[in-house]
């Protein structure tokens, strides 16, 4: 039996701080890495001086507000090392980020940023109740994604047997279960629903035959129907966690057992809520884009980073004692959004209503053509429906209503038998854009 210890990432010191003493922290700390990327930085040179403003300005963490923002666009035009602090060869470590189209985004780790990240993820997942007794099995994708390799690296300090396991190879990922009585996963939230359908095609009941504790579900936005339909699926408690590898990878904020939002670790990450359309700066539990700012990097600092992520920030207390203030789940992406028909539309709101109908299974597709026109392809669930066609026209018709009365506009409704749509392992492809200009 590995022995257990689930306080040894409990860090009462970091993690309860007052609140006066956690900001004056934060000042201390912006401080330094404004004065740090003023000085090695040419991009942020040009930004404080576009904005008439020295380091030695800022005074307090409202000061911040006086610079530009970063965006992608920053970071892609400065590739491959315009955004560095350090000489290159003080740097341990590149990853890139996940973009499909045109230059992707560099982002360097020195020795202590790699160390810093594996201490958050680790902080992270013992806040769920992770401790060194676990078994991670790791169903992330490896290499330049950050993913895989940060979780790995925090599993490792807490002392926990991991199990690189990667993606994909639902046979294989279920023998490794079995043998080495797997507690505790990672993996995105559509591979999770489909490894879901694989156990019960098996006639696996996880709760009886597997040993699984938790899930820690990530890289895509899900909604919490999603969330219910893993957890019943797998027999786990699943936990929402957020990162983005801009700001060090799967780290930065994560549900404690209390479940009541996600903690941004605020000793490393100053938050903003802005509104995506104008920039300004909105007040505490108002939802808008989140803006991060790094405070203890250092191969790439960043200041007042454009996340395109849409969240609310919550800060009343938690029961779990931890200080740091919550972020609500991301609800989206700012760019993520589609108009349809002049309306404006987030796939999350098509996720909610369809992941709500017991008769439908866990996969679905959505799909745009000619001009303005919806698409809404989803399977039916092996044992919630029973082929008649008039049922299935009374449960298209159901479906069109309840998108209806969400998204305000009435798609066609596509149901396709079990199995049928695309199978995704890694980030799944939810929207097909095929409308003409």
């Amino acid at each position: 039996m590995r022995p257990s210890n689930e306080r040894v990432y409990w860090k009462t010191s970091e993690e309860t701080l007052p609140r006066p003493e956690l900001e004056a922290l934060q000042l201390a700390r912006l401080k330094q890495t404004a004065a740090r990327v003023y000085e090695r930085v040419p991009l942020y040179r040009q930004k404080f001086e576009q904005a008439k403003v020295k380091p030695n300005d800022i005074l307090s963490l409202a000061d911040l507000r006086r610079l530009p923002f970063t965006t992608g666009a920053d970071l892609r035009e400065s590739y491959p090392t315009g955004m560095l602090a350090v000489p290159l060869d003080e740097t341990l470590r590149l990853h890139t980020s996940s973009g499909t189209t045109g230059k992707p985004k560099a982002l360097f780790f020195s020795a202590k940023d790699v160390d810093n990240a594996a201490e958050l993820i680790a902080r992270s997942f013992v806040a769920t109740g992770m401790n060194r007794g676990d078994i991670f099995q790791n169903m992330m994708t490896y290499g330049l994604f950050t993913g895989a390799l940060v979780a790995h690296y925090g599993a490792e300090k807490i002392g926990c047997l991991v199990i690189p396991a990667g993606p994909g190879n639902s046979e294989r990922q279920l023998l490794l279960m079995q043998d080495f009585r797997s507690t505790s996963i990672h993996l995105t939230p559509s591979f999770a629903l489909y490894f879901a359908d694989v156990l019960e095609k098996r006639g696996i009941n996880p709760r009886k035959d597997l040993s699984l504790k938790r899930a820690f579900v990530g890289a895509e936005p899900y909604t919490e129907e999603t969330r219910r339909k893993i957890e019943q699926g797998l027999g786990v408690r699943v936990f929402n966690s957020y990162g983005l590898s801009e700001m060090n990878g799967p780290g930065v904020a994560f549900e404690c057992q209390a479940q009541n939002g996600m903690h941004l670790w605020e000793d490393y990450f100053l938050m903003e809520i802005i509104n995506p359309e104008t920039g300004e700066v909105l007040p505490v539990g108002e939802p808008g884009e989140l803006v991060l700012t790094t405070l203890l990097r250092e191969a790439m600092p960043i200041l007042r980073y454009r996340t395109r992520d849409i969240t609310a920030i919550r800060e009343e207390p938690c029961s779990c004692g931890r200080t740091h203030r919550r972020i609500e789940r991301i609800t989206g992406r700012a760019d993520d959004m589609l108009i349809v028909r002049g309306v404006n539309i987030y796939p999350q709101q098509i996720e909610r209503v369809l992941m709500s109908i017991p008769k439908l299974g866990r996969n679905y597709l959505i799909q745009l053509d000619g001009l303005d026109e919806m698409t809404v392809k989803v399977e039916l669930s092996e044992a919630g429906f029973d082929g008649e066609l008039e049922h299935v026209v009374a449960l298209q018709k159901e479906i069109a209503s309840l998108l209806k009365a969400e998204i305000l506009t009435t798609p066609r409704i596509d149901l396709v038998p079990p199995g049928t749509l695309p199978i995704s392992e890694g980030k799944a492809k939810r929207v097909i854009d095929n409308r003409k200009l």
